[in-house]
């Protein structure tokens, strides 16, 4: 980012007082939402204002220094750490400017048709068919280079997946990649040390800057201002970046629309504390997370599976659910080969003391399968007394057997691999040894499991009904006029791919429909 664009940020180290601002549009969040709202209506000439509550971070600065320890504590959201009630789940977002696409795989699909009929017959979504949103996703590939994943991307695990995959009869593909001269450095998670990742820091954001918006990170926003049935603005305070603490200097910002972007994990809990009253009840509920069963595989050969990137094969030939009579029989989730670096692959790994040890003796030749469960039973959030979020979600019904065969599948492509053993992340450290034995797996518990909970999506569910849903077909909140949503806290349910693209394009659509009605 050029000293010119740098111009138009206010960062920590530069707010030495409280501030007022006065703008047409007010952007909660810098991620995929967020960005393309603040690029499309500042191009339009409305005074935009984008509002982080993370930290600017640029590979000319050096803050992209491939340290997981370093990086957790800067763009993940609570520092890595946040949970849900149980423990069960670790949240995944982005606490940085340019959101989750900074520390996201790049793996980039468009919307299955299946999902976007499902939402429009079941839940009764209009205005967003693939007819509609297909000059979204045209445009989008193009601008970030969106394209599948060439031969020099192809790492070892991945290699290896694709043969144990074939010999199992499980068909693989390319997986499409958001990238740019990627040189294959395998710390993607921790955000691209080299600008190669085409995220939101490194496209639309500057050119939101360009067209003349202008970004505060290190601002967490409060509440959202609501008169008389319309949002006005909003109110905030600004954070010392070290220490994710008030400085003591507050934002008000008077705006003539609010659009809030901040993420699944954010976005629901700001409507709350803002007062916003869902008439269907569905505000913080239908939690999606596509959690992520996975499993190790040990290997006679070095793996090394931190490096290149992390999926350039995959499956998505479970994606569906299978039933027959009603039964649940297979699939409902992606299946891809892993990538963990090491201190990670060391957090997840089971047991402690010497046998802990032992199998980090051996992480070079340890390699890995994990799945996108598409989960069907949602979870919700609440508020506590001092208003923070606290998050409930357990897996029940047929996410539950769908675990169990996604595990199945692991195992299988891994010891189809060459993998000598696979080791199940359990509490007991399990261990299977062989194809023979892929029935123990039906002895795992899931609630045992850990799991990220990487594609949030939900809790301000969208649709034409006020009565069944909290924002309508246009992303705005229903009985609030000028509060927008754009997020993927507006999906009916989760989008059973990476929701990037998703995101990115229903953004776009959002904000047409925005500057058309704008009086």
């Amino acid at each position: 980012m050029d000293d010119a664009l740098q111009s138009q940020v206010l960062e920590f180290d530069q707010v030495h007082a409280s501030r007022t601002e006065e703008v047409d549009a007010v952007v909660v969040g810098t991620g995929c939402g967020g960005a393309v709202m603040a690029k499309e209506l500042a191009k339009a000439g409305k005074q935009v204002l984008m509002v982080e509550r993370g930290g600017l971070y640029l590979i000319e600065r050096g803050d992209f220094d491939q340290r997981e320890d370093d990086m957790l504590a800067r763009i993940d959201g609570g520092r890595g750490l946040d949970t849900s009630r149980t423990g069960q789940l670790a949240l995944t977002y982005g606490n940085n400017v340019g959101g989750a696409s900074v520390h996201y795989w790049a793996d980039t699909w468009r919307t299955p048709k299946d999902r976007l009929e499902k939402w429009e017959r079941e839940l009764g979504l209009t205005g967003h068919t693939e007819e509609e949103l297909l000059p979204y996703f045209e445009r989008i590939e193009q601008d970030l280079n969106v394209h599948p994943a060439e031969d020099a991307r192809v790492n070892t695990m991945n290699r290896l997946f694709e043969v144990g995959a074939k010999r199992a009869g499980i068909a693989v593909e390319r997986v499409r990649q958001a990238r740019k001269g990627c040189l294959g450095s395998g710390y993607c998670l921790q955000g691209c040390a080299y600008d190669a990742k085409q995220s939101q820091l490194v496209t639309y954001i500057p050119e939101a800057l360009r067209a003349g918006a202008r970004l505060f990170a290190d601002c967490q926003v409060d509440r959202v201002l609501i008169e008389q049935g319309r949002a006005v603005g909003l109110v905030g305070r600004f954070l010392d970046r070290a220490t994710a603490q008030p400085s003591g200097h507050t934002l008000t910002v008077k705006a003539k629309r609010v659009i809030v972007s901040a993420g699944v994990f954010s976005s629901a809990p700001l409507l709350m504390r803002s007062g916003v009253n869902s008439a269907s009840g569905q505000l913080g509920r239908n939690l999606m997370v596509n959690p992520c069963p996975q499993l190790f595989g040990l290997f006679d050969e070095d793996v090394v599976m931190w490096r290149n990137i992390p999926a350039a094969v995959g499956s998505m030939g479970l994606r569906l659910h299978r039933y027959e009579a009603g039964r649940y029989i297979e699939g409902g989730y992606l299946l891809y080969p892993n990538q963990l670096t090491p201190a990670t692959l060391a957090a997840l790994l089971p047991g402690f003391g010497a046998s802990h040890r032992a199998l980090m003796d051996q992480a070079h030749r340890i390699g890995g399968a994990i799945s996108w469960i598409d989960d069907q039973h949602g979870g919700h959030v609440s508020l506590d007394d001092e208003l923070n979020p606290v998050w409930d979600y357990k897996l029940k019904g047929v996410d539950r057997l769908t675990v169990l065969d996604a595990l199945k599948k692991q195992a299988t492509v891994l010891f189809h691999s060459g993998a000598s053993q696979v080791v199940i992340p359990d509490p007991a450290g399990t261990r299977l040894r062989g194809l023979d034995e892929l029935a123990r797996l039906d002895q795992v518990d899931p609630e045992a499991l850990l799991y990220a909970a990487p594609h949030p999506s939900g809790m301000c569910r969208m649709g034409k009904d006020p009565a069944t849903s909290v924002v309508d077909c246009a992303h705005q909140v229903h009985g609030v006029k000028g509060l927008y949503v754009c997020d993927p806290s507006v999906f009916p349910t989760a989008v059973s791919v990476d929701p990037s693209e998703t995101i990115l394009a229903f953004s776009y659509l959002a904000a047409a429909r925005l500057l058309a009605a704008w009086s």
